[in-house]
């Protein structure tokens, strides 16, 4: 049986593992670029994906780039669901979500739906994205064209 202090450390580190995807979703809708690198590991990797389109971001310039360019055409809402998180021990961890996307750009626009699927790392008392894989389902040209640098 676990101890109450591995329970709440585990309890803690699900809490914060999901705030990670929160503040991604805040940091995008107020298009706060400086704190939504900062919930990247310096080396990490962003994945966009479609049916017929893939981009991979590495390092913070990268994922950087990347996110100004998506900023630019869209003022993005995210809606993050059913996130399931797995501890891995060691300061690592995964999970899956759902979420939509919508643009208000001009009116709202429905983008579309997708999922994340995440590696995260524990570096000292803070987790952090290490991978983020951003699929979408269904067409997502549109939606996608906006990451093309």
């Amino acid at each position: 049986m676990k101890t109450t202090e591995t329970l709440v450390r585990e309890l803690a580190d699900l809490e914060a593992i999901r705030d990670l995807s929160v503040r991604y979703c805040d940091c995008l809708s107020r298009k706060d670029i400086d704190g939504l690198l900062g919930l990247f590991t310096d080396d990490a990797t962003y994945v966009v994906k479609g049916t017929e389109l893939e981009l991979v971001s590495r390092g913070r310039a990268e994922i950087k780039k990347m996110h100004e360019k998506a900023l630019a055409e869209t003022t993005p809402r995210l809606f993050v669901h059913t996130q399931l998180i797995n501890l891995l021990g060691g300061g690592r961890a995964t999970s899956r979500c759902s979420v939509e996307i919508r643009n208000l750009k001009v009116f709202v626009e429905w983008l579309g739906v997708g999922y994340f699927e995440d590696e995260y790392v524990k570096l000292g008392e803070q987790w952090k994205f290490a991978v983020r894989h951003h699929g979408f389902e269904g067409d997502a040209k549109v939606h996608l064209r906006m990451f093309i640098p």
